[in-house]
């Protein structure tokens, strides 16, 4: 399965958790917070492939929290055979 999230969808923390609780069809239980995305994202088991956008760690996004998020995917892609991270950069104009 591949999930290809947009970037349009990283305006603030909260609408960002909310939209991965969707996207990524996390379970209810689902802490809405780095800790609890990690934790989720650790507990996938099929094939995963998720394309996470490089524009969430830009200051009109999500900033530092983005730059954090996105090392989060990173780390559990690591610790998680089951699943893939792609960092997509933003077209160039």
């Amino acid at each position: 399965m591949e999930i290809v999230l947009d970037a349009k969808r990283f305006k603030g923390r909260t609408r960002a958790h909310a939209y991965l609780k969707e996207a990524l069809r996390l379970p209810d239980y689902y802490g809405k917070n780095l800790d609890a995305l990690y934790d989720c994202l650790g507990d996938i088991g099929e094939e995963t492939v998720i394309v996470v956008p490089e524009v969430i760690q830009k200051k009109e996004y999500l900033g530092d929290y983005g730059k954090t998020m996105l090392r989060v995917f990173k780390d559990a892609a690591e610790e998680n055979e089951a699943l893939t991270v792609i960092v997509k950069e933003a077209q160039k104009k």
